[in-house]
């Protein structure tokens, strides 16, 4: 008995972690500005199609 409570008063030292680190944030490219004005781009289109396509009777 003596050696189970010496056993679980060790385990919270075993589950310590490591500090957290905050993720630096990357600078965006000039390729991701372009596929994401493009994906922009179409969506406005596509919601202007549903649009047109809900509104007619």
């Amino acid at each position: 008995m003596r050696y189970l409570m010496f056993a679980l008063s060790m385990l919270p030292t075993l589950a310590v972690s490591a500090p957290y680190d905050r993720p630096i944030p990357q600078a965006q490219s000039a390729t991701a500005e372009f596929w994401f004005g493009l994906a922009s781009v179409a969506l406005i289109v596509a919601l202007y199609c549903v649009h047109r396509m809900v509104s007619r009777r």
